[in-house]
């Protein structure tokens, strides 16, 4: 059976930024931890540590190995959320240290990329009505942080 999962370069900190992410997402865990026995292209034994954890039941790796190319918004993570506190808690705790940005994406102090996305979004953004969706689509482009009582007064306005 062929198994497939992301796996992050991380030019430091890798353990603790897994740590922090399992520690804000339901479902998660760190399976296991390891510092490489040898010595590497990255350095000497023990410099390379490689993480093997598990997001919202979802496996991946981690390796802290030096620099390389950075993250960027070509691949990012996108976290749905039920209701405003959710949305909140979950910004509040990948920005710190990190870079908010427009339309509900942050970059954490890791430099990985997140969304933070209310699960109304989708549905607001998907009524058939256009006029509505499309008043929902220009609140979400002004917003750094999705709030979901802005959207769904952009729904509701007449």
């Amino acid at each position: 059976m062929i198994s497939i999962r992301p796996h992050l370069w991380y030019s430091e900190k890798a353990e603790e930024a897994a740590r922090l992410y399992v520690s804000l997402i339901p479902n998660s865990r760190i399976n296991h931890i390891t510092k490489m026995p040898g010595e590497s292209p990255s350095g000497p034994p023990g410099s390379v540590t490689i993480v093997d954890f598990v997001l919202a039941g979802q496996p991946y790796l981690a390796m802290t190995a030096g620099p390389m190319e950075p993250f960027n918004h070509a691949v990012s993570f996108v976290l749905t959320c039920d209701d405003q506190a959710e949305v909140d808690r979950l910004w509040d705790a990948l920005s710190e240290g990190g870079t908010p940005e427009r339309c509900g994406w942050l970059r954490d102090r890791y430099g990985v990329c997140w969304q933070i996305v209310p699960n109304a979004l989708g549905r607001l953004m998907g009524d058939p009505d256009r006029v509505r969706a499309g008043r929902v689509a220009q609140a979400m482009l002004k917003m750094v942080k999705l709030d979901i009582a802005g959207l769904q007064a952009a729904y509701d306005a007449a």
